[in-house]
């Protein structure tokens, strides 16, 4: 099986103080020309696919509502966008923003993706987020809340019926890119016809949330359909990522949950791992980072995945673990961008190249290709 790595990036890093290391460029974050760097370096490592993070509201340290604090990052740029961006100025590594499935309609997010595909050359994707948020749901507007406890939680019943509702919008989003068969543009100068009328479809989705009819206004992508991705913590989204994904994130604690987390996921999608890591030559000074910037937080980083703290050629035992327990792939988050993602691809992913682990070239030119799957046929000319 191979092992695949993917990059989440979220502003200067996952830690929420690292905006405050030497290394760091917050005056640069909303400059394309930093997250093009970014994604360049890591297709330099080789890497399967870079994730960019995305929400409706601003970034906040509570789960469920905003927090006013005014000594971490706050503002962001839209993920579809600075994917689109990094496009033209990569050549193999994939391009996954984020979508706000709630909040978002499918159609216009279908054609969003099929751009970006087409200005990719065949590299995009999706990671579909689903929100509860009250505050994300006030920026919109035209839907009710769903009702939360004390701690700000919705109920099992109300979270089903969001996760239900982005499992449409997936299969909105997916009829939509299969709505123009792949030879519908003629193009034919000498008769007069673009397009084969006939080779565009009607999707007539219906369903609680959703009425389109479609055919979508954007020929199908190169990839035929980009990578759908989801990330997941529990049952309900496992459901989701089972169902409606080509490759789920998962966040195990330990080796000793991986085969439990993939047997509550239906179907054959990847799975890949989720780990936080925190980097340097020495597992000390590795500690040394990450503990000055939990002193500038004030506590201890908790997060929703593991963190790992140490060498890369102890991360690479770690990745290799993992992929030996029945993860398709590992995606890397680092603490803090400017240090860890070269510690990274200068240094796991040389050491799992020692060890015949990793690539040493890219072997396909679609993201589709890189993670071994096939280009799907378009279910309307099949039919």
């Amino acid at each position: 099986m191979t092992l695949h790595l993917a990059l989440a990036l979220e502003g200067t890093g996952w830690h929420p103080a690292s905006w405050r290391e030497p290394e760091a460029r917050p005056t640069e974050l909303l400059d394309a020309g930093y997250w093009t760097g970014l994604a360049q370096e890591a297709e330099r490592g080789l890497l399967d696919l870079v994730t960019f993070e995305d929400t409706f509201a601003i970034q906040s340290s509570r789960p469920f509502e905003p927090d006013d604090r005014t000594d971490q990052v706050r503002g962001r740029l839209d993920a579809t966008l600075v994917a689109a961006r990094v496009a033209p100025l990569t050549s193999h590594i994939g391009l996954v923003p984020t979508a706000v499935a709630t909040h978002t309609e499918p159609f216009h997010f279908s054609k969003a993706i099929a751009t970006l595909d087409f200005a990719g050359r065949g590299r995009a994707g999706v990671r579909v987020r689903v929100s509860s948020r009250p505050d994300e749901f006030a920026l919109v507007g035209r839907r009710r809340v769903p009702e939360v406890d004390a701690t700000g939680a919705i109920s099992a019943a109300a979270r089903e019926e969001l996760f239900a509702e982005a499992a449409d919008w997936v299969e909105v989003v997916r009829r939509l890119w299969d709505s123009w068969e792949d030879d519908a543009e003629i193009r034919d100068a000498a008769t007069g016809r673009f397009v084969d009328r006939e080779r565009l479809h009607y999707i007539d989705f219906e369903g609680p949330q959703f009425s389109v009819r479609g055919p979508s206004i954007t020929p199908r992508p190169p990839q035929g359909q980009p990578l759908v991705t989801a990330l997941a913590h529990r049952e309900v989204a496992y459901e989701l990522v089972g169902k409606a994904c080509d490759l789920g994130f998962v966040t195990p604690a330990s080796t000793s949950d991986i085969a439990g987390i993939r047997a509550e996921i239906p179907g054959g999608p990847l799975v890949f791992g989720d780990v936080v890591v925190f980097l340097a030559d020495s597992a000390e000074a590795a500690r040394e980072r990450k503990g000055r910037m939990d002193s500038r937080l004030g506590r201890e980083l908790i997060s929703d995945a593991r963190v790992f703290v140490g060498t890369p050629a102890e991360l690479a035992d770690l990745v290799q673990e993992w992929h030996g327990a029945g993860l398709d792939g590992i995606r890397l988050r680092p603490g803090s961008v400017d240090h860890d993602l070269p510690q990274i691809t200068r240094g796991l992913v040389p050491e799992l190249q020692r060890r015949d682990a990793f690539r040493t070239a890219y072997e396909a030119d679609t993201l589709r290709g890189l993670l071994g799957l096939a280009r799907p046929v378009d279910r309307y000319s099949a039919a």
